[in-house]
């Protein structure tokens, strides 16, 4: 039995498809109750438990308000008492690296380390951005507006996040990944410019961009995040996804033309 946190999330939801499509058993985790799924949140500990109860492996992911590693841990201490085997954990690009003085992904890299210290079988996925965070801007996009650039000149390897979901399932359903750290990245370095370029080609209508400015309204974690990534720290491409796939991983432009429609005025919610 596996359990997927996070199973309406961006990964998560690609995860279940994925698993039910193979005919995998799993517990699909929300924080509102859905049919076939079981409600929990990482902020009730008896939720947790009866969560994790009977389950072999999880698929791990928390995206609190602010970064912090208490999501994780409280799910990793529900886990290792229901005698959990495995972990795979969505984490992200440059976990540990140093920057200005401060850790990037500092909330990640000390959920990474509890989950070795608890004696789980593991595996980590560390993407830089999702080709998705597009959506995020869909509404101005429609508008005709300027989209906020956080990144400014600097390029990342954008990776699809049904390949994350892809790597996820079979880290999940099999032991050639544990013990393994895997940026999985796209394969080409973009600018969010370019990634702006490519999505008004694909749209056939203007899509501009414009600077974010300063990140003073931002958690501590999220701007040294960026910052690293504005300094050209996840500017690598890995072979990591197509060695764990068997197939090239999918470009920026062929997730913008497969959500085409997405950013079409009066698109429901993809």
């Amino acid at each position: 039995m596996i359990l997927v946190t996070g199973a309406t999330g961006t990964i998560g939801s690609h995860v279940v498809r994925l698993l039910t499509e193979r005919g995998v058993p799993f517990r699909a985790m929300s924080r509102r109750e859905r049919p076939g799924g079981v409600r929990a949140d990482f902020e009730d500990p008896a939720s947790l438990a009866a969560a994790v109860a009977g389950v072999d492996s999880v698929f791990l992911v928390t995206v609190p308000p602010v970064p912090t590693a208490d999501h994780d841990l409280a799910l990793l201490t529900a886990a290792r008492a229901a005698g959990v085997r495995k972990i795979v954990k969505l984490s992200a690009i440059g976990s540990g690296e140093r920057f200005e003085g401060a850790t990037v992904g500092a909330w990640h890299l000390a959920a990474e380390e509890a989950i070795e210290a608890g004696g789980f079988v593991w595996t980590m996925l560390r993407p830089p951005s999702f080709a998705s965070n597009l959506l995020w801007h869909r509404a101005l996009v429609q508008a005709g507006e300027p989209i906020p650039d956080l990144t400014g000149d600097s390029r990342q390897a954008v990776v699809d996040p049904r390949d994350v979901a892809a790597v996820a399932v079979a880290a999940l359903t099999g032991d050639a990944h544990d013990g393994r750290r895997y940026d999985l990245t796209g394969p080409e370095l973009l600018t969010f410019a370019e990634q702006a370029a490519i999505l008004e080609r694909v749209l056939g209508r203007p899509v501009r961009t414009t600077d974010a400015g300063a990140l003073d309204g931002l958690p501590a974690g999220m701007r040294t995040g960026i910052g690293w990534a504005r300094s050209g720290g996840a500017a690598y491409v890995t072979d990591h996804v197509p060695r764990v796939l068997g197939r090239p991983a999918g470009t920026f432009e062929r997730w913008a033309r497969d959500h085409r429609e997405a950013f079409t005025a009066g698109a429901s919610n993809p």
